[in-house]
């Protein structure tokens, strides 16, 4: 068993009831919808991390002061590394959204948030739910 938690930060970029979703590409998520999100990196506090995923993923800048939290997830699941999961909203960013990494994602797409695609990485759905139920903290896959 692992003896550390990964920290991931995840930017729910919205329009309206729209939230920017990217398919990912590769591995075992290959084709599933997910957020732009990574992990944290040492010596980077969590927004930080949302601010520069979002900048490498799909091009965007973010003040930081614009991002807020929206949900935590304590996660775990067979084969994976237990992880902190931190969700960030924001509607207020600079830049159109591209595919900066056509290696790691096959497209971006908007979606409507009661609409969204399948699959969906279920890790990243539960952020993009909790935006409507208002949950800010829950744990998943832990027995």
């Amino acid at each position: 068993m692992p003896d550390r938690h990964l920290v991931d930060a995840h930017v729910l970029l919205l329009r309206g009831s729209r939230v920017l979703l990217s398919r990912r590409r590769g591995g075992a998520f290959d084709g599933g919808w997910h957020l732009p999100s990574g992990k944290v990196d040492a010596g980077e506090d969590v927004v930080s991390a949302a601010v520069r995923e979002a900048w490498e993923e799909v091009g965007v800048r973010i003040d930081p002061a614009d991002l807020a939290h929206v949900h935590s997830v304590h996660i775990t699941g067979p084969g994976q590394e237990p992880r902190f999961g931190f969700f960030f909203r924001t509607a207020r960013w600079s830049g159109e959204p591209e595919n900066r990494e056509p290696e790691k994602c096959h497209e971006l797409g908007w979606f409507d948030l009661d609409a969204l695609p399948r699959p969906m990485i279920e890790y990243a759905e539960l952020g993009v739910r909790a935006l409507g139920s208002g949950i800010r903290f829950s744990t998943h896959g832990w027995t």
